[in-house]
């Protein structure tokens, strides 16, 4: 059986990571890892803290190997603990060691680090449209700094996807 080939959607809130997601689950047939955050705050009765941001990464790993059984090829997922580390950071200052021996623990074959060339757009869980660029150089510092395989997706929406499946196709072949 061939290597599943994992794909990460990354970057800063409101970057088009799940509607990229989407597009390349279904242009590669497979399916995507949404972003368990979305969901378990949707639920939070009180503000979130740090400490959910465990409980998040907990989460996002579970749904990301439940849906990797289900997987052709390649998984795509929108975000993983990256995110978790580089908000949690930027929020409180500092990482849980549980997040980033997990992330040590898991690898992945690219990321796609979107841009914030798309327009904000309100959303009850999004909390910085000001700080979109100092956002977006934490990710690209972190990526240069994990020494992973990534690529910029900057662009309209068409742009972006072609970037997003020539990158997948490359790695594909490879």
């Amino acid at each position: 059986m061939q290597h599943l080939k994992k794909v990460v959607v990354i970057g800063p809130e409101c970057t088009g990571k799940s509607d990229l997601s989407q597009y390349l689950a279904g242009h590669f047939n497979t399916v995507w890892v949404p972003e368990f955050a979305r969901g378990y705050l949707d639920n939070l009765v009180r503000p979130y803290e740090q400490h959910d941001l465990l409980t998040i990464a907990h989460g996002q790993v579970r749904i990301e190997n439940a849906l990797e059984k289900q997987a052709d090829e390649i998984l795509i997922c929108d975000t993983n603990l990256i995110v978790i580390k580089i908000w949690s950071q930027f929020k409180y200052g500092s990482v849980q060691r549980e997040i980033v021996d997990l992330i040590d623990s898991r690898k992945y074959d690219l990321y796609l680090l979107t841009y914030i060339d798309i327009p904000w757009e309100n959303d009850p869980l999004r909390e910085h449209p000001d700080k979109r660029e100092v956002l977006y150089n934490l990710y690209l510092e972190e990526m240069l700094r994990q020494r992973v395989p990534f690529i910029q997706v900057k662009g309209e929406r068409d742009v972006r996807r072609k970037l997003a499946v020539d990158a997948i196709e490359k790695l594909l072949t490879h």
